[in-house]
C-alpha cells in the first residue's frame, strides 16, 4: 500500500472498520462523541479519504464504505515503523517490545507458537 493515512484519517477509517458501511453523518456523530470533532472536520477528512481511494461514497445519504481492509493498513504502517525506527530490523522491534513491556506467560506462549508456525 503506497497510500499514507494520517492519524485523523485513521480515526475515520476505524469507525468504518468497526461499524461497517454507515453514513457520513453517523461517522461524524461517532467522532464528535469520541474526540469532540465538529461535522465539518469529519466531512473534510472523509472527502480526503475518498480522494485517496480508501473510502467509497454512495447515495442516498452519503453512505461511506472502507475500500481497503484494516489488516492492509496495519501491515503497511508496521513496515513503515520497522523501516523508520528500527532500521528495517524486525528482531530490533521485538527486542524493544519485550524489553519495555511486562509480558505475561500466556502472551509468551502465543508468541512462541507464532514463531514456531513460521519455521
Amino acid at each position: 500500500m503506497d497510500i499514507k493515512l494520517f492519524d485523523s484519517e485513521l480515526k475515520v477509517m476505524n469507525v468504518l472498520w468497526r461499524e461497517g458501511n454507515v453514513t457520513a453523518k453517523y461517522v461524524s456523530e461517532v467522532l464528535k462523541d469520541e474526540f469532540g470533532w465538529n461535522m465539518n472536520t469529519t466531512y473534510t477528512l472523509i472527502k480526503r479519504c475518498i480522494k485517496k481511494g480508501v473510502i467509497e461514497r454512495s447515495e442516498p445519504n452519503f453512505m461511506c464504505r472502507a475500500i481497503i481492509p484494516k489488516e492492509e493498513v496495519q501491515i503497511a504502517e508496521t513496515d513503515e515503523l520497522i523501516n523508520k525506527i528500527f532500521d528495517g530490523s524486525v528482531d530490533k522491534l521485538f527486542a524493544t517490545l519485550i524489553d519495555n513491556r511486562h509480558i505475561s506467560k500466556e502472551q509468551i506462549k502465543k508468541l512462541k507458537k507464532m514463531v514456531e508456525n513460521l519455521e
